[in-house]
């Protein structure tokens, strides 16, 4: 695993420190949950017993280069202080004069939150310029927001370029635990992949054959499995451009003695709405009216032997439409499994929409690692090489 630099490597005490955050989490001016900006604290607790001063940077949302007081970060300034029981100043740009003297004025031990990074268009094109304008606020660049690590963007990649840069805390685990997930997992290894599409998830699929001894298959993109197989699927979510696709991954599986499992059972109901009339059938009893909303209890009974002998399970992906809690039964009977095997096997949580699923349950402690990142994660499973990795490696 080729390494990337870590605090250790570098000289960062006493300094101000551009620490690169994921507080991707504030919509229509509030914040919607404080995972992703708790997880921040182990690092910007450790700069700050270095006597380091911090200026935060993340990005929020899809303003597309324009300002919109809806997606500003300023609602995370006062969450942040209250997690650290300290003040968290905010300053209303991320770029400029008034930021630079802000930022040059801090004291060791304080903090200041950059606005939104993509209220600029130059983030997301790593405007050179506008990447040295961010590096000339600070004295070291640190980057745990691995959530954005598969982005080319300034603020990830064009920043370390002028500074001495290092990995976070929270970087480094992320990057360690999936890389070691792929290297060396205890076995037997049960990937648990769901979700809505196939399409978004080929290439980690493929990649997971190859290192898995189990996968099972859930959520919407299952549909699209089944219906490989010749089952009608009735009017359920399904990719048709992707059957093929489908057959191979199974081709691919069984050629590599890996045990792909598909629901034998499904919860299905005529319409998709809260309280809606529904039945458990069979897979191979679906009607053409029938939309497949979760797992039955059949296929979440044959699972617990699977998921109880397991050393490592990664899970990616819920198995229903759990937007809904009537289909989000199968996904809670999942998370509990897992968490009751937390001591005895690796279980790992493979970030985006199951990263948040978890969160609401309110049961993140209860696994060996839930990960920040849904789009990185995949990428970096997948085999890929993600840029805001790459940049702090050398």
């Amino acid at each position: 695993m080729s390494k990337i630099k870590q605090l250790k490597d570098i000289s960062y005490e006493g300094k101000r420190v551009y620490l690169r955050v994921d507080y991707n989490v504030v919509e229509n001016g509030k914040v919607i949950d404080e995972f992703r900006i708790a997880q921040s604290i182990p690092t910007i607790k450790l700069l700050l017993s270095k006597k380091c001063s911090i200026i935060l940077a993340s990005h929020n949302g899809r303003p597309e280069g324009k300002i919109n007081h809806k997606l500003s970060l300023r609602p995370v300034a006062q969450v942040l202080a209250n997690l650290l029981k300290t003040k968290v100043g905010f300053v209303d740009d991320c770029v400029g004069e008034d930021v630079s003297e802000e930022s040059h004025a801090l004291k060791p031990g304080e903090i200041l939150l950059l606005e939104n990074l993509r209220f600029h268009e130059a983030e997301e094109k790593n405007n050179s310029l506008f990447a040295k304008s961010m590096a000339n606020l600070a004295e070291v660049y640190v980057d745990d927001a691995f959530a954005n690590a598969h982005r080319a963007h300034a603020s990830m990649v064009g920043v370390p370029k002028y500074l001495p840069h290092a990995a976070g805390i929270l970087m480094e685990e992320e990057y360690s635990t999936l890389n070691n997930l792929l290297q060396m997992p205890k076995r037997p290894f049960l990937a648990v992949v769901g979700g809505a599409k196939i399409s978004s998830k080929i290439e980690v699929l493929k990649s997971l054959i190859k290192k898995a001894d189990t996968i099972f298959i859930g959520g919407a993109m299952a549909n699209t499995f089944l219906q490989a197989q010749g089952f009608e699927i009735g009017k359920s979510v399904t990719e048709k451009d992707y059957i093929g696709v489908a057959r191979e991954i199974m081709k691919i599986a069984k050629d590599n003695k890996v045990d792909l499992i598909l629901p034998k059972d499904l919860v299905v109901s005529k319409k998709i709405a809260k309280g809606a009339s529904k039945k458990t059938l069979l897979v191979d009893n679906l009607q053409r009216g029938d939309i497949a909303l979760d797992i039955g209890k059949e296929t979440m009974r044959d699972l617990i032997p699977v998921v109880n002998s397991a050393k490592t399970i990664f899970w990616n992906g819920t198995l229903g439409y759990a937007e809904l809690s009537d289909y989000a039964w199968s996904s809670k009977d999942l998370a509990h499994l897992m968490s009751l095997r937390k001591n005895k096997a690796d279980t790992i949580i493979g970030g985006g929409d199951t990263t948040a699923f978890i969160e609401k349950l309110g049961m993140h402690s209860r696994f060996t690692f839930v990960s920040t990142g849904g789009g990185a994660s995949l990428e970096l499973l997948s085999g890929k090489k993600l840029p805001g990795i790459e940049a702090l490696k050398d």
